[in-house]
């Protein structure tokens, strides 16, 4: 089974506003150079419901698909992603038990279930420390850290995401399943940054 549109790598690239965090995800050229833009993204701050409209250009003249919270304010809402017709195409959640102590997310779409944890478990845990020692905790740090998700019935990589070591946030998405829709994986990429410290 092979999605509508799959895209097995692409970038993501964040770039802040006072009041929306913009998201580009550019398509990967075989030299591994970044290529044309596949979508354009915005996330408005302090939304009583978390959503997330992807775009077809910055322009913003079609928007192209979205990912919508279920429930407000809650670290525990399962987000839906919607086509540009609302059609639904997966969902995600993040595992707020386990992301005490390493972030866990649940990914799920037609064909497949699977979980994403942070890659490195020391890097996990030294994130939570530094967030509460006093004083360095307001002091930005640019942790690297990166996410892997596995099919929940095979243990097959679904989908990678690994953040490179730059002032603005930047991600290389590797997305091997060919069930995984190019959209889906695009929504949970930017969640990775957007809802992370939630």
């Amino acid at each position: 089974m092979t999605a509508p549109m799959h895209v097995p790598r692409f970038f993501v690239r964040q770039r802040i506003t006072l009041m929306v965090n913009r998201y580009e995800i550019t398509a990967a050229n075989p030299d591994g150079s970044e290529g044309a833009l596949l979508a354009f993204a915005e996330q408005k701050r302090m939304k009583l419901k978390e959503e997330v409209v992807f775009f077809a250009d910055t322009a913003k003249t079609r928007p192209v698909f979205s990912f919508k919270a279920r429930q407000r304010l809650d670290v525990r809402a399962e987000h839906d992603v919607r086509d540009e017709h609302g059609t639904p195409i997966g969902w995600f959640k993040k595992d707020f038990g386990k992301s005490l102590l390493r972030s866990t997310w649940h990914l799920s779409g037609p064909g497949f279930d699977a979980v994403g944890q942070e890659r490195r478990p020391a890097i996990a845990i030294l994130r939570r420390v530094w967030d509460f020692i006093p004083y360095l905790g307001d002091i930005w740090v640019p942790f690297v850290f990166h996410f892997d998700f596995t099919d929940k019935a095979t243990g097959r990589p679904v989908l990678s995401s690994e953040r490179k070591k730059t002032i603005r946030d930047r991600y290389d998405v590797t997305v091997p399943d060919p069930r995984v829709d190019f959209r889906l994986a695009a929504a949970m990429a930017v969640a990775l940054d957007a809802l992370q410290s939630r």
